[in-house]
């Protein structure tokens, strides 16, 4: 099957991020959303971020006009039937995901993929109110999608081979590396990564060491990129909150037990950069603060 036109359901950060990708690569995209506003901030964001990659030479002036031209918004599901492959990229919840493949799979071509950008949920449960499950696949992207270079594909219970395959080849074609994993919780990244984040939090709630120390001794200490802390800032505290508590219920293992600070941070709205406060200080454009 050849993927020509995406149907992205939800224009938040994932949402938009993955239109971006798309469009870049040369996908045709329909970005949807019920909140217009939401899709016009959308749209502005792309533009704005592919303005930054031509003063920087990473693209030309015709390359982001083309780009943006293979872009289209939409508040109704009416478009769907175009498509070759849908991706729902909205909140983290089950009821709600299964609400939106509810209603787009009938309305979805015979052939389309449908896919999920759930980070932690069943795939297989939410295929489960899906017509033909086998055409159901977990795409999981990383948040900044335009910045990750890892897409996991999650296979469900009744997940065909080829509709892997295909994810396989559309996940290459989007720049990204692939790793293909059982549907399990938490798939591979988010499962080892939550338990260094619970630990970096409980070591700083303990007064083990500052924000600051933590994060840099696992940015030095390890070679990673961002500290654990700034990272759930940057992810969002009740993102993290709410991924290690699905964690602890379905695996039933301490070690998904989310610390006490987070629980208090998330009840005070500390939730990082969108609150402006989290582990550390934020301005309105996002950048960390004394």
């Amino acid at each position: 099957m050849n993927i020509k036109k995406i149907f992205v359901v939800g224009s938040g950060t994932m949402g938009s991020g993955i239109a971006q990708v798309a469009i870049t690569q040369g996908f045709d995209v329909i970005l949807n959303d019920v909140n217009m506003d939401m899709l016009s901030k959308a749209k502005k964001n792309i533009e704005k971020a592919f303005s930054k990659n031509v003063e920087r030479g990473k693209m030309t002036e015709e390359e982001k006009n083309a780009a943006l031209d293979r872009l289209s918004l939409e508040s109704s599901y009416d478009r769907v039937k175009e498509a070759d492959l849908i991706i729902e990229a909205i909140y983290e919840n089950i009821e709600a995901k299964q609400s939106v493949h509810k209603t787009i799979s009938p309305l979805a071509k015979e052939d389309a993929i449908i896919a999920t950008n759930s980070s932690s949920l069943s795939v297989t449960s939410i295929a489960n109110v899906v017509s033909k499950p086998e055409r159901f696949i977990g795409l999981h992207f990383f948040n900044p999608v335009p910045v990750m270079a890892l897409l996991e594909i999650v296979v469900g219970l009744e997940t065909s081979p080829e509709i892997v395959e295909i994810s396989k080849e559309f996940a290459s074609a989007m720049g990204k590396t692939p790793v293909v994993a059982k549907d399990s919780p938490g798939f591979i990244a988010n499962r080892a990564g939550v338990v260094m984040l619970n630990e970096a939090i409980q070591m700083y709630s303990e007064g083990v060491a500052s924000a600051e120390d933590v994060d840099t001794a696992m940015k030095l200490g390890f070679n990673h990129p961002m500290g654990p802390l700034a990272l759930c800032d940057l992810i969002g505290n009740d993102i993290v909150l709410a991924v290690m508590e699905a964690f602890y219920k379905d695996f039933n293992d301490s070690k998904y037990r989310p610390a006490q600070l987070l629980k208090k941070m998330v009840a005070g709205k500390r939730l990082g950069i969108k609150t402006g406060k989290g582990f550390y200080n934020y301005d309105n454009k996002g950048k960390k603060i004394n």
